[in-house]
């Protein structure tokens, strides 16, 4: 699959916590969480692996939408002729 750099700028809090709540689950804190910071993250199921691709594609799709509504108002105005 290729890394999409240029949509990254078109991610929304929303897009990122919709995937933190997605997988907030699996996470484990060590018991000693407090004092490392550190914890584990336990394997996803097929399914679980299933949705995060329907995600995946669901929010990529949203971020095309958000690059090409920037990009026609960016392609108006770079239309115009400063020429006279």
């Amino acid at each position: 699959m290729k890394l999409r750099l240029d949509l990254l700028e078109h991610l929304t809090d929303e897009d990122i916590l919709e995937e933190v709540l997605a997988n907030n689950h699996r996470y484990k804190p060590e018991p000693n969480f407090s004092k490392t910071g550190v914890g584990t993250l336990s394997p996803a199921s097929t399914e679980e692996r299933a949705q995060e691709e329907a995600r995946s594609t669901a929010r990529i799709q949203r971020a095309m939408g958000r690059l090409r509504q920037t990009g026609r108002a960016n392609d108006k105005q770079s239309s115009r002729s400063t020429k006279l």
